[in-house]
């Protein structure tokens, strides 16, 4: 059989054309798992000009349809070979403004964020300017704002306690340190997104550059307080066993981290630098621990950490395993509690006591 010119087609083609090779198993695998890549690519393109700082929003909301909209329409440029160079600009001018995209500190911010402390070391004592200590009222949005300055003095710096707060799940609770001292003192430190005003909250926006990190440096009663009283959070407070060296290294290790981040902010990333890789980070922890996905799975951190034997030290009959020792750890607070000067001492109360001298290091 010949077309109208007479020509043989090839077998398996058409006049004119190579015939077409078989479709393998390898080449179709090949071939979706190079769709499945462009597509997630696709995805992380549209999310990053999305949940972007862009200003105006008009305009981060335009990128964000622009840019797959580019991506797609490519494929029908003709002639055909624009298609690759198209889109290979597209990439490339949206990845080197990902990486140049600078974090700041002159942002108009959520009331919460909106002053940050910071700190420095005088010998054996730590100031710390702007110690954060509002007054919540019925709901974690209804609160009087209040900063204080305060001192620390190094030498009676004599336990550090971690605490895990749970809002869904067992999964992911938020985790953070408190620093406390012989004089009865203690600094709260949470390691949390820095949310700009004209945006609500939202976990996928942390994969992101949409959140700058930002320490939290408070009084108990603010920061643990608004888990326990005010949004009645499933909170728990495990003592750390950890040598006094280690103790004051992380404290101190904390202090240059307010103090730098003033000066030079960062973007924060829920994989990469968050609540809890944060506190490996500043303690020095081996890179082993720092991948373990009981990182990641946050709500699984205080098991992880009872592993590394650095909870307690608690006695072993009457909390024989971290089932006992978590359960007895949460902190209960009737609904008509107050939050006064005493909490500290308040939500310690019932706690499991340590046994013994503190020890361990995190290395």
């Amino acid at each position: 059989m010949t077309d109208r010119r007479g020509v043989d087609p090839a077998p398996g083609g058409t006049a004119g054309h190579p015939p077409r090779r078989p479709r393998t198993w390898p080449r179709r695998v090949a071939r979706w798992g190079l769709r499945a890549v462009q597509g997630l690519g696709l995805l992380l393109g549209v999310g990053a000009l999305y949940y972007s700082t862009i200003l105006p929003d008009a305009l981060r909301l335009g990128l964000s349809a622009a840019f797959p909209a580019i991506m797609v329409g490519a494929r029908w440029l003709r002639p055909a070979a624009l298609s690759c160079p198209v889109r290979i600009v597209a990439v490339t001018a949206l990845a080197v403004w990902y990486v140049t995209d600078p974090p700041r500190n002159d942002r108009i911010w959520a009331g919460e964020y909106a002053v940050p402390a910071d700190a420095w070391r005088v010998g054996d004592v730590v100031h710390v300017h702007n110690v954060r200590n509002f007054r919540y009222h019925r709901t974690e949005t209804d609160y009087t704002p209040a900063w204080y300055d305060a001192t620390y003095d190094l030498t009676r710096l004599d336990s550090v306690d971690m605490v895990t707060s749970y809002w869904a799940g067992e999964a992911i609770a938020h985790v953070f340190l408190s620093f406390g001292f012989s004089d009865g003192q203690h600094l709260a430190v949470s390691i949390e997104t820095r949310r700009q005003a004209r945006f609500p909250y939202s976990t996928i926006a942390g994969f992101f550059h949409h959140y700058e990190l930002f320490y939290v440096t408070a009084d108990e009663r603010d920061l643990i307080g608004v888990r326990t009283d005010i949004r009645r959070e499933r909170v728990y407070l495990y003592r750390l066993d950890i040598a006094p060296e280690v103790r004051e290294r992380l404290f101190l290790s904390y202090v240059g981290a307010i103090h730098d981040i003033i000066y030079r902010p960062v973007w924060y990333n829920t994989l990469t630098d968050n609540c809890t890789t944060g506190i490996l980070a500043r303690a020095g922890a081996r890179l082993r621990y720092r991948f373990d996905w009981r990182v990641i799975l946050s709500g699984h951190t205080a098991a992880m950490a009872y592993d590394m034997d650095l909870l307690g030290p608690y006695d072993r009959s009457r909390y024989p395993g971290f089932a006992a020792v978590h359960d007895a750890s949460r902190i209960h607070r009737a609904r008509d509690a107050v939050i006064d000067p005493g909490y500290s001492a308040a939500i310690r109360a019932d706690l499991p006591p340590p046994e013994g001298p503190g020890r361990a290091d995190m290395h």
